[in-house]
């Protein structure tokens, strides 16, 4: 049975889940997990880290809703191989194994990739999701990918929809509800420093609670 504490974190596109998921690693001197899974699958499936990436959670969910079966790119990645899987399929069970054996080895911080639901078996894991106001999420995306107002609205609602997709697809669950989270957080209300000091009092409230049972 896993003793240490995992959190995981599902966001919205211009939130700053990752900043935040990188700035709680620091401060609690724990692994953040969250692009270098991909990496980490292709290494064990023997692909290219390109081919790994184009099924990650965001891609994927652009084939998934968007392209016909007659698309060629959609064929490659969606065709089986001779054990009967996708290469979808393949990637997203090596990664849960993946996320499984990384949350039995310590603590850590996982963004994305379904982790809630891939260990919603772990009962020392705090679910969360960080959203924000349109607004500000435009201006964070204007300010990191250089791009105007409309560039910025059009990619989160892309990238959302893609995010949803996977989500949803892989797990049945609605992607962001509370049904699946145990806090939900607002970064424009609370700022991204407000975010992390929660989920760090959060989690040493739950490492204190471990040690005094």
């Amino acid at each position: 049975m896993m003793e240490h504490t995992i959190i995981t974190i599902g966001r919205q596109f211009g939130s700053g889940g990752h900043e935040i998921g990188n700035r709680l690693s620091e401060r609690l001197d724990i692994p953040l997990y969250d692009h270098n899974l991909i990496h980490m699958a292709a290494q064990e499936l023997r692909i290219s880290n390109e081919d790994a990436t184009k099924v990650d959670e965001t891609i994927l969910g652009r084939f998934l809703s968007a392209y016909a079966s007659s698309s060629l790119e959609y064929r490659v990645f969606m065709n089986s191989d001779e054990s009967g899987k996708t290469l979808t399929d393949r990637v997203y069970d090596r990664q849960c194994a993946i996320i499984r054996k990384l949350a039995e080895e310590g603590p850590g911080i996982f963004v994305g990739r379904c982790a809630d639901y891939i260990l919603g078996d772990y009962t020392n894991c705090i679910n969360t999701f960080i959203y924000a106001y349109k607004d500000d999420r435009i201006r964070r995306i204007m300010k990191l990918y250089k791009l105007d107002e409309k560039q910025a609205s059009d990619k989160i609602k892309k990238v959302d929809r893609e995010r949803k997709t996977y989500y949803e697809t892989r797990t049945g669950r609605t992607w962001g509800g509370i049904d699946a989270s145990d806090m939900v957080l607002n970064a424009s209300l609370l700022g991204i420093d407000g975010v992390v000091d929660a989920l760090e009092a959060v989690y040493r409230k739950w490492e204190e609670r471990k040690d005094n049972k």
